[in-house]
């Protein structure tokens, strides 16, 4: 809605679940949202400006997904808790290099809240994506 010349793909597994956004952004009159139904992996190779992920996976993991979909130059932001030790490191094999960490209070007496920004440096690497559930068992990122 804050973005009207956008189109919006809201990516989810499950079909009750894209059931129900469809119907929220009919109610919201957010006609440039839909529901995808799928799993990042099975997407494939696209050419968004931009990826968002909040509760999804690791860091390390989330770039992963996140490198076939993204046009060289998009940016992943991802909604992060506490820092991981090795962030900052994050997205090398998968062409994704750390940007930064904004820190975000989205409620009074929230801590360790933080948007973490990694932009696609290069072409997506040969053999990505992988298929699903493989960068939960030995992430690349």
């Amino acid at each position: 809605m804050a973005l009207p010349d956008a189109s919006v793909d809201l990516v989810e597994a499950t079909a009750r679940k894209c059931e129900v956004i469809d119907r929220l952004a009919t109610a919201a009159s957010a006609g440039n949202a839909r529901a995808v139904r799928a799993r990042a992996e099975e997407l494939g190779e696209a050419a968004y400006d931009a990826v968002t992920a909040r509760a999804v996976a690791p860091l390390a993991v989330l770039a992963e997904y996140a490198s076939p979909l993204l046009a060289e130059q998009g940016v992943l932001v991802a909604w992060k808790g506490a820092p991981e030790p090795e962030e900052e490191a994050v997205g090398g094999a998968v062409a994704m290099e750390f940007v930064r960490a904004v820190p975000v209070a989205p409620f009074p007496g929230a801590h360790s809240r933080r948007l973490v920004v990694l932009r696609k440096t290069g072409p997506t690497p040969p053999g990505l994506p992988r298929r699903p559930g493989m960068a939960l068992k030995r992430p690349l990122g």
